[in-house]
C-alpha cells in the first residue's frame, strides 16, 4: 500500500499543499455537484430538499468530515462544466464511469456494477430484446438529454427515432402513455421504475447490452483527497453502511 501511495505522489509531483481535504476540513463544508432527478440515486423534492442513495451517503461523507453538505445544482449536460466551474469537491447521483469523464475529472473506487438496458412497457417486451430488434426507425426511443444514455443512443443504436425529453423525472410516463417505445437507462434505474410503474418492464436486467460502473466523481489530480473519499468508501463498505443505505432506496431486485 505505502508503494502504491508513493507512487502517486511521485507521478503527480506532490500532494497539493491545499487539496481539497485541507479545504472541507477547514471551511467545514462539502461542495456537492448533484443533478437531482436521477432516483433512486439524487432526487430534488418539490419541497427543495434532496434526497436519495447518492445523497444519504454525500450527508455520511460530510459527517465523517465535520462538515455540512452544500450542494450544488447541475445537469447532466452541464455535469462536467459545472463540476469544474463551481470548484465541486465530488459529484453523486448516479454517475457512470466513463473514459471520457475521466480525461477531465477523477472517480473513486466504483460501488456498483452497472449497464445499459432497455425500459419499455411489459407488452411489449418480446419486441425489444436486442440491439439489432432496437436500432430500427420504426422504434421510438426517448432519452434525457446529455449524459452517457443519449451517448449510447447515437453509438449503438441509429437507425432508431430519437426524442430527447427535457425531464428525467417525469420521462417514464411517456412510455406508460404510448408516445414513446423504448428507454435506454442504467439497469439500476430501470429496476427501481419498473416498481413505481406496473405497466414497465426492465429487460434482462442481468445482461445489459453494455457494461458500466457507477462512482464518485471527484477532482483530478489530487491525492489526499482521493485516497480519503476511498477509504471513506471502504469503511462503508465493509461496516455495511453503504449496504443499508441501498436497501433503503434500492429496495429488494425482483
Amino acid at each position: 500500500m505505502k508503494k502504491i501511495v508513493l507512487s502517486l505522489l511521485l507521478a503527480t509531483g506532490a500532494v497539493q499543499a491545499q487539496s481539497h481535504l485541507d479545504t472541507i476540513l477547514s471551511s467545514k463544508t462539502l461542495k456537492v455537484c448533484t443533478t437531482g432527478d436521477y432516483k433512486p440515486y439524487s432526487y430534488l423534492r418539490p419541497d427543495g430538499q434532496y434526497e436519495g442513495l447518492d445523497i444519504s451517503m454525500a450527508n455520511a461523507l460530510a459527517t465523517s468530515l465535520g462538515a455540512k453538505v452544500e450542494w450544488v445544482p447541475t445537469s447532466w449536460k452541464n455535469l462536467m462544466p459545472d463540476f469544474l466551474a463551481k470548484q465541486c469537491d465530488i459529484a453523486v447521483g448516479g454517475v457512470s464511469v466513463t473514459l471520457k469523464r475521466q480525461q477531465t475529472a477523477w472517480f473513486a473506487r466504483p460501488l456498483d456494477v452497472d449497464g445499459k438496458i432497455p425500459l419499455v412497457r411489459c407488452s411489449d417486451k418480446d419486441r425489444f430484446q436486442t440491439i439489432e430488434q432496437l436500432n430500427r426507425p420504426d422504434v421510438r426511443l426517448i432519452e434525457p438529454a446529455g449524459g452517457t444514455n443519449e451517448a449510447f443512443v447515437h453509438s449503438h443504436l441509429p437507425k432508431a427515432s430519437l426524442t430527447l425529453f427535457h425531464d428525467n423525472v417525469t420521462i417514464f410516463r411517456q412510455l406508460v402513455d404510448n408516445k414513446a417505445d423504448v428507454m435506454i437507462t442504467d439497469a439500476s434505474e430501470a429496476r427501481f421504475q419498473q416498481q413505481h410503474y406496473p405497466t414497465l418492464c426492465a429487460i434482462n436486467p442481468d445482461k445489459p447490452l453494455q457494461y458500466g460502473e457507477k462512482a464518485y466523481m471527484i477532482p483530478r489530480d489530487d491525492i489526499s483527497w482521493k485516497l480519503y473519499v476511498d477509504q471513506w468508501l471502504h469503511l462503508s463498505t465493509a461496516t455495511g453502511e453503504y449496504r443499508d443505505i441501498a436497501r433503503q432506496w434500492m429496495g429488494a431486485k425482483p
